[in-house]
């Protein structure tokens, strides 16, 4: 049997799981929540779920702790927007909290306080996914024994609908800075990610024998390899560029990224990009947009949905789903496909007359 005692302001709890009596703060001064607590932890005892001192005290400062070092020590690249994350909105809400007492109330009430302060679906999702991890690494350590709650993660309408054509993206890039042009072009032919893909781009990257680009293992976002023979865009494009780095090392500048400022280093291009836009007429298009337009553009020429991806790296069909696109040939193919069946015209090619309601 368990005991319930107050201790100054704060409910804690008495219980016993394999004979050893536990004593664990209910981090409460309302009895009802202590209660809870405590057939909480009876539940858990009851099941066979193994309870420990040490599992009821792993606070969620600890166990955030282990979520960074899990992503640090895999090289994950949204090891930088985790932190973020957790420094301006998890650990100012969950901060002190031992991770056995957080509830899927508790969840919901930190959605409700980011839904209030302008967060999008898809921005708490991806914190509560943070919180998840932590519960699964902890549990997965043999650190915490406890329940782990349901995690209440909202719908997003994230189908993707920027596209651009060859007429838009011409307009795009006369109005970027001359060494960014290059870089907006290559997105759209290959639908790469310009950020961790296109960027860090080398001339080791390119064979000019095989005529193709290639990106090595471990470089991209889902760590495949990944290899793009050379269009005639692509390969007027790539000697321009070869033209101009073999220009600067004769000038004593050597930089061995394929796309550069003077030799200098391209971090990023969002300002420039949003500005190009904005001039272009089109305001609130995302580098992202490039490609979905490369997708689309595979899909446009016919290509099989299996090479477009080995193309574009995607590893799942989910992609078509969420970017919205569906091949206009497949779409003329089946409504002739249609035509051949529905033939309710008469003989001289008519439509039946249509009795008026």
């Amino acid at each position: 049997m368990g005991h319930i005692r107050k201790r100054g302001n704060v409910y804690w709890i008495r219980y016993y799981s394999s004979g050893k009596r536990i004593e664990e703060s209910a981090g409460s001064g309302k009895y009802g929540d202590a209660r809870e607590l405590l057939r909480t932890r009876e539940g858990d005892i009851a099941r066979g779920v193994p309870v420990t001192v040490a599992s009821t005290r792993l606070t969620f400062d600890v166990a955030a702790a282990d979520v960074v070092a899990d992503y640090t020590t895999n090289q994950k690249r949204s090891t930088a927007e985790v932190k973020r994350r957790l420094k301006l909105h998890l650990a100012p809400f969950f901060k002190g909290r031992k991770l056995s007492s957080i509830t899927s109330a508790d969840l919901r009430r930190f959605s409700s306080a980011r839904l209030e302060a302008g967060a999008s679906h898809a921005e708490i999702n991806r914190e509560l996914a943070i919180v998840r991890r932590a519960f699964r690494l902890a549990a997965a350590d043999d650190k915490y024994h406890g329940r782990i709650p349901k995690f209440p993660m909202l719908q997003e309408r994230n189908t993707r609908q920027g596209f651009f054509d060859d007429v838009m993206v011409a307009k795009v890039i006369d109005h970027l800075p001359g060494a960014v042009g290059p870089v907006v072009l290559f997105a759209y032919v290959t639908g790469w990610r310009v950020q961790s893909e296109i960027l860090p781009l080398e001339w080791r990257h390119v064979d000019w024998k095989a005529q193709e680009v290639r990106l090595e293992p471990g470089t991209t976002k889902n760590q495949a390899g990944r290899v793009f023979p050379l269009t005639d865009t692509l390969r007027s494009l790539l000697e321009k560029q070869k033209a101009e780095h073999d220009a600067l090392k004769q000038r004593g500048v050597f930089c061995a990224r394929v796309f550069h400022r003077n030799g200098r280093l391209i971090k990023n291009l969002r300002e420039s990009w949003a500005n190009a836009c904005e001039a272009a007429g089109f305001p609130g298009r995302i580098p992202h947009d490039l490609r979905r337009s490369a997708v689309r553009n595979m899909e446009r020429a016919g290509l099989s949905r299996s090479v477009a991806m080995q193309l574009t790296g995607h590893k799942t069909e989910a992609v078509y789903r969420r970017y919205a696109i569906t091949s206009e040939a497949d779409l003329r193919e089946g409504a002739n496909r249609l035509n051949a069946v529905v033939t309710i015209c008469g003989d001289n090619g008519a439509l039946p007359s249509m009795r008026s309601a």
